[in-house]
């Protein structure tokens, strides 16, 4: 047993044992054989909260910045300076060309020089107010946030721009910044719904006024408790006891289960799980946005728990919480567009613990336990809340967990993902991922290598970011491929590099389809047809995104078109090819998703005593021989 894991939170009674009567936040539930001493999955937030300085007493002769430049800011924010001049024409405007934006306010222990440019401007100019906006997607709104965020740090008084849906989001990244109160004026609706005329009306109307309250009148008491709401402190020892339905119940009230029912975090199943780490309960394993968590062993024990985990699965649900720090991994998961966080596990401790990799992967019990605990982690430890700061539109697939067929690579010649990486093929490292979908299998009705190839690049250019392909033209892909499959390919590619080479090579994509979905599902911006035409879009694409003439691509070449203007959509470095899945099926997948973030698997030293006490077989026998054909790349 982990003696300071027992010092940390005491001894409680569990499971048949009497229960403890009275719960550290002042819950008191009768003691009774069926009652569970339980303890809170969130850890404490890691940041200090500024003292906001006084708002202004009035506008007159004030130097004001307006920045931000998302959704329709085009259209409000001038509006804004002409008003803002219009009523105090003593006062100063600065506008986002002028000033610059922060950016998303970095991470504790985090430096931005974005941020610090802005700040340095503001101080050149003597901004007295700052007006951001506008928050309208779940990546742009802590984005406009972070300008908030400076000047609130700097004593310059401020407000955020959003749509309704969006207010408590750009209140819970002000939160994190450290500020205590953030205010927001609230758009009435979707602005990149409502007509240039409309959005001028309700900027006169219903932004203006909210605008010159927040930055005038004083903060109240009121606000303050309402916005504490965002920065509770970490409720330690038993928070609650009760039965399997009471703890479940209160779970779901206090926001820390998605719904489903969870297994009580008590005493004695947590310190099982923290016999399987290689740390005490007490190490701190991460500091994680976008709430600024300082997460510990503990915490990421009693999620486990939760999710119904088993104790042994407690190396790789740490290696997760730990790929949560990647700013690469993260930077999409609040998007409206719903990136769905999944990660795949490399190295012998997946076959070991049995984490599948083959026919019905993902929805096999042990992959599916640990992809809940992903849901349970992105809420508990990371402080993503779907509708709150975790946007997505319409929602999201419960998270999914799988493992690359190593073995199968090895026998192709190919070097595993983590192989790729640098480590050593036993080495065990879990990569997180993001995807924006999952299933929409391809399967390839030949068995020529080219031709499946170029099936893939097809995929490539049809699976893009957001549904048209209208955002930004380079994203990062997982391929998955049957072993099937990836043998026939392996006929003509010696590797997973000669692959994604010629997937870049030959996925482009026309440039008449690509302007047009950029051109009329821009995110965040619409386009008027009468001063900037679909063909004057074309040709700054045409420019921007390294257009060419070139040969047209071989899903269209049939029909007798020689050549075409086209834009690449892969780049080196960002694709992740996976053989694994069903083995007796011609089966590909493309997902294309946001960044990775790999981290390896760390054991106890006693791992293997651990392990025959639960009847498994020694990690060592799970190795693949190595081979010196297929060695590690340098780091």
């Amino acid at each position: 047993m982990n003696r300071l894991f027992l010092t940390i939170i005491g001894v409680v009674s569990i499971a048949t044992a009497y229960a403890a009567e009275v719960c550290t936040d002042g819950c008191v539930v009768g003691s009774r054989e069926d009652a569970y001493g339980v303890y809170s999955p969130v850890p404490a937030l890691d940041i200090k909260m500024i003292k906001q300085a006084p708002r202004l007493e009035s506008l007159e002769g004030k130097t004001i910045a307006i920045v931000g430049g998302s959704f329709m800011a085009k259209v409000t924010h001038p509006e804004l300076k002409r008003l803002i001049m219009q009523e105090f024409p003593d006062a100063k405007v600065y506008v986002l060309s002028e000033v610059g934006s922060a950016g998303p306010f970095p991470g504790a222990g985090m430096r931005s020089e974005r941020k610090e440019a802005f700040e340095a401007k503001l101080k050149e100019l003597g901004v007295d107010a700052v007006i951001s906006g506008n928050g309208g997607c779940g990546l742009c709104c802590p984005k406009e946030t972070g300008n908030c965020s400076v000047a609130e740090h700097m004593g310059v008084p401020s407000v955020m721009i959003a749509a309704p849906a969006f207010a408590e989001q750009a209140q819970c990244a002000a939160a994190a910044a450290g500020v205590p109160v953030l205010r927001v004026a609230i758009y009435p609706g979707a602005f990149a719904t409502h007509t240039h005329e409309e959005l001028l009306k309700n900027t006169q109307e219903k932004l203006w006024p909210q605008i010159k309250k927040a930055l005038t009148e004083p903060i109240t008491d009121a606000e303050r408790k309402q916005a504490s709401r965002f920065s509770s402190k970490e409720k330690k020892g038993v928070v609650f006891t009760g039965s399997v339905d009471e703890v479940n119940t209160y779970f779901t009230q206090q926001g820390w289960s998605d719904g489903l029912p969870i297994i009580p975090p008590t005493q004695e199943r947590v310190a099982e799980f923290l016999r399987f780490s290689p740390y005490t309960a007490d190490t701190q394993l991460a500091v994680l946005p976008v709430a600024n968590r300082a997460v510990t062993a503990l915490h990421v024990a009693i999620n486990g728990v939760m999710a119904g985990c088993k104790a042994e699965h407690m190396p790789i649900l740490i290696a997760f919480t730990k790929a949560m720090g990647n700013g690469y991994f993260r930077r999409t998961l609040s998007s409206t567009h719903a990136w769905n966080p999944y990660c795949w596990l490399n190295g012998p401790l997946a076959r070991q613990l049995g984490v599948d990799s083959g026919a019905g992967e993902i929805s096999a019990p042990v992959n599916a336990a640990i992809g809940r605990f992903i849901n349970l982690a992105m809420r508990n430890l990371g402080g993503y809340y779907p509708a709150i700061n975790r946007m997505g539109t319409f929602g999201y697939l419960m998270p999914w967990c799988m493992a690359e067929d190593d073995a199968a690579a090895y026998t192709l010649g190919w070097r595993p993902y983590h192989v790729q990486l640098g480590y050593g093929v036993n080495e065990n490292v879990l990569t997180a991922a993001s995807a924006l979908e999952w299933g929409n299998n391809m399967s390839p009705a030949t068995t020529n290598p080219q031709k499946i190839m170029e099936l893939l690049a097809w995929d490539a250019t049809q699976n893009e970011q957001f549904a048209v392909g209208s955002g930004t033209p380079f994203v990062y892909r997982t391929f998955v491929m049957t072993p099937s499959v990836a043998g026939n390919l392996a006929k003509s590619y010696r590797s997973k590099e000669e692959l994604e080479a010629a997937l870049i090579k030959t996925a482009r994509r026309p440039l008449m389809e690509r302007a047009y979905a950029n051109y009329w599902a821009n995110p965040g911006s619409a386009f008027d047809p009468q001063t900037y035409t679909v063909s004057r879009h074309a040709a700054k694409l045409k420019r921007s995104e390294h257009a060419e003439t070139t040969a047209t691509p071989p899903w269209l070449a049939w029909c007798g078109v020689k050549s075409l203007d086209t834009v690449p959509v892969m780049q080196k470095e960002k694709t992740a090819i996976l053989v694994t899945g069903d083995t007796d099926r011609n089966k590909t997948m493309c997902l294309p998703g946001g960044g990775y973030g790999s981290v390896r698997i760390e054991l106890p030293d006693n791992w293997d005593q651990l392990m025959e006490e639960k009847g498994y077989a020694p990690l060592r026998s799970f190795y693949l021989k190595p081979r010196h054909d297929v060695t590690p790349l340098k780091p």
